[in-house]
């Protein structure tokens, strides 16, 4: 997006809250409730917003940021002053503008509330009706009423038409917002000259004094951070396992007693034949209809193989009839009780009487019947196994994890008798930082509660066993301190060679400037254009391989009088001396992509003029803050205690 947008991150931060946190309160219902000032947050004339609010916004904001984000959510990200900043401010623009509704009498007919919630998807049937019943079931899941609904929707459409005239009295001129795409799309014909770094690097005379000077400088980069030696146990599902076994005789019980688990149910697949009879037709129908339905039934007993040929022939259920009567395998509730007793009763391939249902006379075959079958031990032992000692070991493990807990807390000396009492392996690790490092992932050691316990004073000075920390599902871990290292600085001796290098190229590079802007100073004087490189078209959105910090001087340098030259330290590189010989608009312009220029620039402004616009009403409100998101939070917390 343009430079705008980066200059003006305080507005674009208040309107990504806008949209992110919706209405929380109604005026006139919890706005205007008389608050213990305790309690109070801000003031918004005689609104207020409550501590509860502010927690209560920032939880829906975190609930959103998580469904977004899946794995990648931080909550921390979150959950900081700032972030809390940004929450109070927009329910104090919501409060600003939802004044200014009352203020200004704003209302919001019936009609178009019941367009805007007949929009609602699933609440309009398919015969055009709303469902109302539905409408309040789904409110009520809410914990809301319809009334309490339709104030609240009532309310937030008077504040999309606030905010909607407001910005849309907003418009960015057409000369400038072609202006900007000009300047985005301006091409300007560059020469390159380089002076480089390498070829000064020989006049550069090194002395100690330099090294030293650097080396004082540039301190942080020698240094070796604190580092710790330590011995650690841990309690998880696999230390567990070893110790929990499972005996032949418990699976074969277990299998006795769960038979029914093992067991394939019974499955039929059956045909039938419809003739069709109302519940409602006459006697002398329903006596037509049976007699065809006898016929019918007399033809299939006497060539049954052929039931499926008399079924597309005869039966009167157009959906299975051309399936030569096949209703599939069936399940218990599936057919008409009539139907089911029937065919539940018959084997395979045996033809049934005729059935009565309310749809007529059915005469019904099973063709495939599979018999329930139990699966034998065999072929379930080991699932058996696995679920028997998964069973002992969540129990094993909450056994095992408070004796854990309390041995490394009572017996904070030595790892030794929590290993010895639940036969656990001590392990020793060495070079453990304070900080996670984020290469190495969710392994145990890379915990940051762990590392902070681990660098707390007390296993640091008196060598004490850390608290049991939980660093994942079912996984308690604990160290001891054997050998703690301060954070140094690495000798000079050790870095001298490398100091050597950098200096060097700091001072080759100075050279290089030197002698570059001398030569800048000569080639604007004579306009020489020896040495330069073969001219390429460069702009803001194609910079052909240019450095960005040589091309971000480009398009900024002026070009009233051409040639004109730039100068530039690229590091790494050297100097850079560029010529501008010429400056153009490309021969083609995307139409589409400056049109959504001039969308974006618009949307901007608009925005930016309701961002004033609120500011102005907040004022008019005499917005007053009670309490410090930061103090709130702090009081939230404790009142959570």
């Amino acid at each position: 997006m343009f430079e705008f947008i980066r200059t003006h991150r305080r507005l674009m931060q208040f309107l990504l809250m806008l949209i992110i946190v919706p209405s929380f309160a109604l005026v006139g219902i919890s706005g205007y409730q008389n608050s213990n000032d305790a309690n109070t947050i801000a003031k918004v004339g005689a609104l207020v917003i409550t501590q509860q609010e502010l927690e209560q916004a920032q939880r829906q904001q975190i609930d959103r940021y998580r469904q977004m984000l899946g794995e990648q959510f931080d909550q921390k990200m979150f959950d900081t002053p700032e972030a809390r900043q940004g929450i109070l401010d927009s329910l104090i623009a919501e409060r600003a503008l939802g004044v200014e509704v009352v203020r200004s009498h704003l209302t919001v007919s019936d009609l178009a509330l019941q367009q805007e919630i007949a929009q609602i998807p699933g609440l309009v049937t398919a015969d055009g009706k709303f469902d109302f019943e539905r409408y309040k079931g789904l409110l009520a899941a809410q914990g809301m009423t319809p009334e309490m609904y339709d104030a609240r929707l009532r309310r937030d459409m008077a504040m999309q038409q606030l905010s909607g005239a407001i910005q849309g009295s907003a418009f960015a001129p057409r000369a400038v917002t072609t202006r900007l795409s000009d300047l985005r799309d301006q091409e300007r014909e560059v020469q390159e000259l380089m002076l480089p770094v390498a070829q000064f690097v020989p006049q550069v005379k090194v002395t100690d004094e330099m090294v030293k000077a650097f080396y004082e400088k540039n301190g942080k980069f020698f240094e070796i951070p604190e580092q710790a030696k330590i011995e650690y146990v841990i309690l998880d599902s696999a230390a567990v396992g070893d110790q929990v076994s499972v005996s032949d005789a418990e699976v074969s019980a277990y299998y006795a007693a769960n038979q029914q688990r093992f067991t394939a149910a019974e499955t039929r697949r059956v045909s039938h034949i419809l003739i069709a009879a109302n519940k409602d037709a006459s006697a002398a129908d329903k006596a037509a209809a049976k007699a065809k339905a006898e016929a019918v039934l007399a033809e299939v007993r006497k060539t049954p193989a052929d039931f499926a040929k008399i079924a597309k022939a005869q039966s009167q259920d157009p959906a299975s009839a051309e399936l030569g009567g096949d209703l599939d395998v069936i399940e218990k509730g599936a057919l008409p009780k009539p139907m089911e007793v029937a065919a539940y009763a018959l084997k395979q391939g045996q033809i049934s009487d005729l059935v009565v249902s309310d749809f007529g006379f059915h005469i019904l075959t099973v063709t495939e019947l599979k018999a329930a079958t139990v699966k034998p031990l065999s072929d379930v032992k080991l699932a058996i196994t696995d679920e028997l000692k998964n069973q002992k070991m969540a129990k094993k493990y909450s056994e095992f994890a408070e004796i854990f807990t309390n041995t490394v807390y009572e017996q904070a000396d030595s790892l030794k008798p929590v290993a010895d009492k639940l036969k656990l392996k001590i392990t020793t690790a060495d070079n453990l930082a304070r900080v996670p490092v984020p290469a190495l992932g969710a392994v145990p050691l890379n915990n940051a509660r762990f590392l902070q316990a681990v660098f707390a004073d007390d296993a640091l000075k008196n060598k004490r066993n850390t608290e049991a920390i939980e660093v994942a599902p079912k996984t308690l871990i604990a160290a001891r301190v054997l050998e703690f290292k301060p954070a140094s600085k690495r000798p000079l001796a050790e870095v001298d060679a490398t100091i050597r290098q950098a200096v060097i190229q700091e001072e080759a590079l100075k050279l290089a400037s030197q002698a570059g802007i001398a030569k800048l100073a000569a080639l604007k004087a004579s306009g020489d254009t020896a040495g330069f490189g073969a001219g390429k078209l460069v702009s803001r959105r194609n910079a052909q391989g240019t450095n960005s910090l040589a091309l971000t001087q480009l398009m900024k340098a002026d070009v009233s009088k051409l040639p004109a030259y730039v100068g530039v330290d690229v590091p790494g590189r050297g100097y850079g001396i560029y010529r501008i010989g010429k400056v153009q608009q490309p021969a083609q312009l995307d139409a589409a992509r400056r049109k959504a220029e001039q969308e974006q620039i618009a949307t901007v402004v608009a925005q930016q003029e309701m961002y004033g616009y609120v500011e102005a009403l907040k004022q008019k409100a005499k917005v007053k803050i009670v309490k410090p998101v930061a103090v709130a939070a702090a009081s939230g917390e404790a009142g959570a205690r």
